[in-house]
């Protein structure tokens, strides 16, 4: 065999074997890794000593472990966000990193309108009233009537944009860099400051890049501007957001609720304060499910790590 190729990305795992046999030909042997969210450093260190190519998932790829591996010549996302990935060690090295652009934002962009919609629709609510023999006439509200927040204009930011402008709500959109104003006219929305976005907003949704200029961007000071009837969604990185203090306004009754598919530790530990609180809405890094975006997800992903490969052969 000419590479040697580790697969760590957890979604990929289950159908490994399909893809098994094209690699072979293609001069590959397949190690996969035992994982279940991600691959540690520690978890990295013993195994990545003769490895050529890896198929990752938010595996940490840190200097460390990029010195043990003498082979690698390319990381290939499965997906699109490379935070875990110690980008300018790798170009030091001449590790090639790629990723998918634009990987899934349809399915993200339909999980943040249904956070949306179960919130003003209040439809949890409702069916435990209804189980325990309830007829209870709950208020709620149309999403006409309110304002969505976008921190992060990028590919997923805009199809949340999208599916809230068929909705008629105002949108307020907030980035570092520019977004092409023709979407911004027909889409009927209003770049701002980020303070601006976060008093103004009923519901802000999280699709910003995890990077030195995001991380923690909501924490006690910026959750403090928010609206006490705001709900808060982030279905982008975990450590965008500083937990402890959503747990605290949450608990106070500073904001309505939140709503999180990502969290500063995966798994969610059993211990979070998250899983006790009536006004938060979880899922387990599964903003993504689709499985058709899935298998188009596995063979770009194998198909940049091999074009990598075959290029320096």
């Amino acid at each position: 065999m000419k590479y040697k190729i580790l697969i760590s990305a957890p979604y990929l795992l289950p159908v490994v074997g399909k893809y098994r046999s094209i690699l072979e030909a293609r001069g590959c042997e397949v190690v996969v890794a035992d994982v279940e969210e991600r691959l540690e450093e520690a978890d990295l260190l013993p195994i990545m000593g003769d490895i050529d190519g890896v198929v990752c998932g938010d595996d940490k790829f840190t200097a460390k472990v990029l010195a043990a591996s003498p082979r690698l010549k390319v990381l290939s996302k499965w997906g699109t966000g490379i935070d875990s990935l110690d980008q300018a060690e790798c170009a030091r090295r001449g590790i090639v990193i790629k990723n998918i652009s634009n990987a899934f934002s349809e399915p993200v962009g339909d999980t943040v309108l249904g956070w949306m919609l179960s919130f003003a629709r209040r439809f949890q609510q409702q069916t435990e009233n209804m189980r325990i023999g309830g007829w209870e006439k709950l208020p709620g509200h149309a999403l006409n009537e309110k304002t969505l927040g976008v921190v992060g204009v990028g590919n997923t930011g805009k199809a949340v944009i999208r599916r809230a402008h068929a909705f008629g709500m105002r949108i307020l959109g907030n980035d570092i860099v520019e977004v092409d104003p023709a979407f911004i006219v027909q889409h009927g929305m209003e770049m701002t400051d980020l303070e601006s976005l976060l008093k103004q907003s009923d519901y802000v949704s999280l699709n910003c890049d995890l990077n030195e200029t995001s991380e923690f961007i909501m924490n006690s000071r910026t959750l403090a501007l928010l609206k006490p009837d705001a709900v808060l969604m982030n279905a982008a990185r975990g450590p965008l957001i500083r937990e402890n203090d959503l747990v605290e306004a949450l608990q106070a009754g500073r904001i309505k609720g939140a709503a999180l598919d990502v969290y500063e530790h995966e798994p969610l530990p059993l211990d979070s304060r998250l899983r006790s609180l009536p006004n938060v809405i979880l899922s387990a890094h599964n903003a993504n499910s689709s499985p058709l975006a899935w298998e188009r997800v596995h063979e770009r992903a194998i198909e940049n790590m091999m074009q990598v490969l075959e290029a320096g052969s």
